[in-house]
Order: C-alpha cells, then sequence, then structure tokens
C-alpha cells in the first residue's frame, strides 16, 4: 500500500475507525526500530495473534513473529472483528455486524479493509453463501498464518516493502513454528509438499490422479489467479534474493483466486495461461509445490518454488529432513540420454544430486549413507542452517571426468563431446556457453590443461581426445551472423533493471553475456576506443584473428547489451552520476593490464618496455616500429607473443632471455617451435 494510497484510506475512514490511531502512526512514520518496536504494546493485537495461532501449546508472545506481523499494519478495530469469528468459516457481512454488534457499512469498510492487506480474504462470489437473488454471495473469513495470512500480507508487496517486519516475521515463523515439527512428521507431511513435474509421469504405471499437477486444474470454470512469489518477495526485501523469477510464480485456486484478484495481490489467468506460467518455471529450474493441509486431492494454491528462497522448501533443507515436503516419487536418470554435463546437479533446488564418482582416483571408496529422522534422535546438531551456501556439487574433487576438473572453467567437457558426437552441435555450443561464452576465442589460445588431464593419455597410443578441437569446431556456429543462435532470455521481466559493467575485457563481457541472458538490461563502459580487452590489445592478431573476437562481441551486442567506448568511469562519469541515471548494480572488470618490472638496474631507461604496453600500443596503432637488436625477457606465452610481435614491428633480431630450462618453460610447446621457426633465439637458464 503505498502512501497515497494510506493517506487516501486514512482520510476516507479516519471517523469511521477512530481506534486506529497506533496504525496510523505506523502509516505515516514506518516500523518502530530497535527498543521501540515493541513499545507501547498493543494488547489487543497479541489476542488477536492468540486467537488466529492455533498450533497446540503455542502461546504467542509480544517478541513472536505473529504479534510482530500484525502490530504493524492492523487496527484495534480489526483485531475486535476477527477474534469474533472462527478459523475457516465463511461469514456474510451481515452476520459478522451480528456478531459484533456493528452497523453494517463498518463492518464492510473494516472487513474490506483487512481484505485488501491480507489478515481476511473475502470470497465476492462464494457458491455455498448465496444472496437473497440466489447468486454466489459476497463472504469473509480467516486463514492460519501458514500457509494463509503471511502469504497474503507479504503478497501486499508495496506494505510488505514500506514494513519489512512482515517479511521478517514470515521467514521466522517458518522456523520457529516449524522445530517441534522436524524430525516427527512422516513422508510428504510436510505444511506443503512438492508435486512432480507431470511429464515426468508419463509412462509410469499407478500413478494417483492427485500426484499430476492437471488434477488441480480441471477446466475454466474454476477461477484462477496468479500472484509474485511470496517467499522471494520476503528475501528480496530482506536482502536476500536469489534471482529467481519472482513476479508471476504463485497460482492461486478457487476462494483465494477471487479473493486475491478483488484485493488487486493478483490477475486472473485461465487455465492455460496457469500451465503455462508452471511451464516457464520448469524452464528455469523451479519445483511446484502445495499446500498440505486442504485433504488428499484438493488444494487452494500452486506455488513455483527454488531451493534457496523458498520458506516450504527450506524446513527440509534447514533441518536436513527432506522428506517432509517430498513427493512420491524420486529422481532417476536415463542412461539413454544422459551425457554426464552435471548441469542437473547444479540446477537441483534441493542439493539431492551429486556427481558421483566414476575415474576417481584408485582408492577404495566409502560412501556414507546418511542419516534419517525417523530412526535417529534429531535435535539442532543435525540441522544445516548454512545451505544456502554450502552446497556440495561433488563428492570429491576428482569425482568427476579429470578434463572437467582440469578445465579452469569447468566446462561439462565430457557432455559437450558426447552431444557433437551425436551431430548435437548447437547443443554443444549452448553446453559450453553455459560456462564460457567465448568458445571461439578459446579454442584458439587455451592451453588446454583438459588434454592433458585425459584418461587416454594412458591407455592405448596414449594420444588425448582432441577436446579443443571440437570444441573450435562447434564454436564456429557462432562465427556466423546468419547461422547463430541467440541464447533464451530466462527474464524479460527483469529488463527494467539497469547493470552497469566498468571494462570490456573477458571479465567485463563475461558478466554481460549473462547478466542479458537473465534479462537484465546491460551497459558496458570501456576507455578505451576497441572493445575485448587483452583478447583485443593484448593477444596479438597471428594468434587470435580480431574477426573471431569481434563475432563472439556481436553475439553480446545481439542479446540487447549497449557498449559505451572511450568513457572511463571516475573520469568522464562518476558511479554516483550513473546511480542517478538508474543504474542499479555495477560490476568493476578494469582488469589486471600493469606490466611489472623486474628490479634491476636501467629498467627505466628510454627503450626499456613492458611486454604489456607494447602490445597494447601495437594492436591501437601506437607503437612506432622497431629497428635493431631486440632483447625479451620472460619465458611464458606473453613474452613469446612479445618476441613474435617484436620481429614484425620491425626489429632485425630477437633474443629471448628466460630463467626457465628448456622443459619447464611456460610457454606452450607450439608458441615455442614457431617462434623459433621464425628465427628468434631462445636463451634458457638465465638470470637476470
Amino acid at each position: 500500500m503505498d502512501k497515497k494510497r494510506n493517506a487516501e484510506y486514512l482520510n476516507k475512514n479516519a471517523k469511521v475507525l477512530p481506534e486506529q490511531r497506533n496504525a496510523e502512526d505506523y502509516y505515516k512514520n514506518g516500523p518502530r526500530k530497535g527498543k521501540e518496536l515493541n513499545k507501547p504494546h498493543r494488547p489487543l493485537i497479541l489476542k488477536a495473534a492468540r486467537h488466529i495461532q492455533d498450533l497446540p501449546g503455542v502461546i504467542v508472545g509480544y517478541a513472536d513473529p505473529e504479534y510482530k506481523a500484525l502490530e504493524c499494519c492492523m487496527t484495534d478495530d480489526e483485531a475486535r472483528l476477527i477474534m469474533k469469528m472462527k478459523l475457516l468459516k465463511h461469514y456474510t457481512a451481515e452476520e459478522l455486524a451480528k456478531l459484533i454488534k456493528w452497523p453494517l457499512d463498518k463492518v464492510i469498510r473494516v472487513a474490506d479493509h483487512m481484505a485488501d492487506i491480507g489478515t481476511l480474504t473475502c470470497d465476492p462470489a462464494d457458491p455455498n453463501h448465496p444472496d437473497k437473488d440466489g447468486n454466489p454471495g459476497r463472504t469473509y473469513h480467516f486463514t492460519i498464518f501458514v500457509p494463509g495470512i503471511l502469504e497474503s500480507l507479504v503478497d501486499n508487496v508495496k506494505l510488505a516493502e514500506q514494513f519489512p517486519q512482515i517479511p521478517e516475521a514470515f521467514s521466522e515463523y517458518t522456523i520457529k513454528r516449524i522445530i517441534p515439527l522436524a524430525g516427527n512428521l512422516k513422508v510428504g507431511h510436510g505444511v506443503m509438499r512438492v508435486i512432480p513435474i507431470e511429464s515426468a509421469l508419463e509412462g509410469i504405471e499407478g500413478v494417483e490422479e492427485h500426484e499430476r499437477i492437471s488434477h488441480y486444474f480441471p477446466d475454466d470454470n474454476e477461477t484462477y489467479s496468479v500472484a509474485p512469489c511470496s517467499c522471494r518477495v520476503s528475501r528480496r526485501i530482506m536482502g536476500e534474493g536469489c534471482g529467481h523469477l519472482e513476479e508471476d510464480m504463485c497460482i492461486q485456486i478457487g476462494t483465494p483466486a477471487r479473493g486475491f484478484i478483488m484485493a488487486g495481490k493478483a490477475r486472473k489467468i485461465s487455465r492455460d495461461e496457469a500451465f503455462a506460467i508452471m511451464k516457464k518455471a520448469e524452464d528455469n529450474g523451479l519445483m511446484h509445490e502445495m499446500p498440505n493441509i486442504d485433504g488428499v486431492g484438493r488444494t487452494h494454491a500452486m506455488c513455483n518454488c527454488c531451493g534457496c528462497s523458498c520458506f516450504s522448501l527450506r524446513t527440509g533443507e534447514y533441518f536436513h529432513t527432506a522428506t517432509m515436503v517430498r513427493s512420491n516419487y524420486l529422481s532417476s536418470i536415463d542412461p539413454d540420454k544422459c551425457v554426464a554435463c552435471g548441469e542437473c546437479v547444479e540446477v537441483c533446488p534441493m542439493n539431492a544430486l551429486h556427481l558421483g564418482e566414476r575415474l576417481k582416483n584408485k582408492k577404495e571408496i566409502k560412501i556414507d549413507t546418511p542419516l534419517h529422522a525417523f530412526d535417529h534422535k534429531w535435535g539442532a546438531d543435525k540441522w544445516n542452517p548454512n545451505f544456502r551456501y554450502n552446497k556440495q556439487m561433488i563428492l570429491d574433487e576428482t569425482g568427476t571426468a579429470p578434463c572437467k576438473v582440469a578445465c579452469p572453467a569447468h566446462i561439462a567437457i565430457e557432455g559437450y563431446l558426447e552431444l557433437a558426437k551425436e551431430g548435437r552441435y548447437q547443443e554443444a555450443l549452448d553446453l559450453i556457453k553455459k560456462k564460457n561464452p567465448f568458445p571461439a576465442v578459446c579454442g584458439r589460445v587455451c592451453n588446454k590443461r583438459c588434454e592433458l588431464a585425459c584418461t587416454r593419455n594412458s591407455i592405448g597410443d596414449k594420444t588425448p581426445v582432441a577436446i579443443d578441437d571440437v570444441k573450435k569446431f562447434v564454436a564456429q556456429l557462432d562465427l556466423d551472423a546468419k547461422k547463430r543462435q541467440l541464447p533464451r532470455v530466462a527474464h524479460p521481466e527483469y529488463h527494467h533493471h539497469k547493470m552497469a559493467i566498468i571494462g570490456a575485457g573477458p571479465a567485463g563481457l563475461t558478466a554481460a553475456f549473462y547478466l542479458a541472458e537473465m534479462g537484465y538490461s546491460v551497459t558496458v563502459f570501456e576507455k578505451e576506443e576497441k572493445l575485448g580487452g587483452m583478447l583485443t590489445l593484448g593477444i596479438p592478431s597471428f594468434r587470435l584473428e580480431k574477426d573471431v573476437v569481434n563475432a563472439e562481441i556481436e553475439v553480446i551486442k545481439d542479446m540487447g547489451v549497449e557498449f559505451k567506448t572511450g568513457v572511463e568511469v571516475g573520469k568522464d562519469v562518476t558511479i554516483e552520476e550513473l546511480k542517478k541515471q538508474g543504474y542499479e548494480a555495477f560490476y568493476i572488470a578494469i582488469g589486471a593490464q600493469g606490466g611489472r618490472k623486474l628490479n634491476v638496474p636501467g629498467e627505466e631507461g628510454e627503450n626499456i618496455l613492458s611486454g604489456i604496453d607494447f602490445l597494447r600500443d601495437v594492436n591501437l596503432g601506437k607503437q612506432k616500429p622497431l629497428s635493431g637488436n631486440v632483447a625479451i625477457m620472460g619465458g611464458g606465452n606473453v613474452a613469446i607473443d612479445v618476441a613474435r610481435t617484436a620481429l614484425r614491428s620491425g626489429a632485425s633480431k630477437v633474443d629471448l632471455y628466460c630463467l626457465e630450462t628448456r622443459d619447464i618453460m611456460t610457454a606452450s610447446k607450439e608458441e615455442i617451435l614457431e617462434a623459433e621457426e621464425e628465427g628468434i633465439v631462445i636463451h634458457n637458464g638465465y638470470g637476470v
């Protein structure tokens, strides 16, 4: 509820609701902080919270989440009204007026405001309470806190943003009130539970009808609506957002749908739209979950959840009792389709999958059997409060293919090799780009650590798989503008969020690629006139053709990323100025382009240059032609690049001096041989 709407409500209802003074203070001045939070206490609100809360043995106090959530948005009159009602019982306004002995117009105004806020649910067309003309009548009822009132309060997003204690109370409640249940519930008997993706049930015999999502969406005669995900809204307001889809994710069915639509918290959708929303959620790695309190085969909502923000799934991960929220089905691998890419491990919301130990070291494998709450005493020592940050992807650092372990980007090498073998080149390229948006560039300059680790080095002719060549081959699809396929944008609705990236080198371009893929509006600021950073200004053209770099940058441009060259952030424009222009986040990718000195006498001389600076000036066309003899200090790939570039820049003779012996030079063997073929003399074992 925004400030203008607050003021309109208060002005309109000041005479009708004279006891709203405490709530008025909150609407005008915001929530109290620190020691003022619960001063003065509001006994009527506490009584209302206790009336709503029906958990056995729970006595709500002023420090509990139920009170915190209500005291900032419930008036005393609203507390009096709800205490006259019974949980889940539907009342007409006339029935409420008789119970509380208020004028009918006051009851309607108070109850409608409660429905607007979220403490009551209004069904404007309740078929079980026909009006005098026989049409479905208007009724009010209240639900439990979760699932129920707290989600409804948060789905009034403006209210939740104005009073962050509401989402904080939602989060606190779903930990504090679940503790007594953790370890004591049967499989799938949590407050909510997962329901399988329906297409995954195809071919399985004996599937119960209530395990199919379509069972809960019978036809368009029912009312459906969709609202933001209350859990992800809460996490975002609390500063713990995860970036998963937030808008149009929680689907309401029947009475809640009609109430949410009337209150403006949700929009009405058709059955087909509901299935399209759920398919979108599936495509983004989310899982379906529904309230488990309506009885078998019944539900009032269908949620699309992630493991990092969902408060229901959290109960399974936090308490290490995933069985309480699980469905009746286990995931399994289809060996005919699996290419061992490991993507399922990374996207699994519950961290339920780990990579296996195939091609592991030859030591004995010991697999620990996980403990279960059913046959162990289950206390805080078994919980995992840091589940969002300590996810384990593999069972051991060498628990996947050695080529993937050796790859600095951990690309699913075995996966794209299998896809390429099957002729699925675009899929192979898409898999590579999940970890590296520049496969064509890397196919030309990579030092092939994957091939050094290849298992085939120890069998047969001891020749590794040509991994790098396969990558270069499939990457050709991106170099042809007519054939390239742009990545699917995950969240187009994020486009109004502006992101600024400072630096158009490999790191900045990579950030731009993945942010654009997620749907954000991205602008890259580069102080040079050319894009690419060291790809363009550091690596010589004879090693990496500039048209290859430009082609992969064009892909990023085609994804909607804007580039501003010749702009040095901090000099031409400041971050504060960019914030005023609407940029919400900044990624500083200025690189490490400074050359290092040797700290020896004479290195400040006129003709002593840093290799990095020399390569940059050559690529920018600023370097004057060389003449005479040139000496290079270093034994890595950059030193070789400098030596070969010096020869092309006019040097009559080039000598390269390095500390390492020939067998331990860090430069690649191919580069060393090519340098010598060009006439460069390499002097090994020299100390400077």
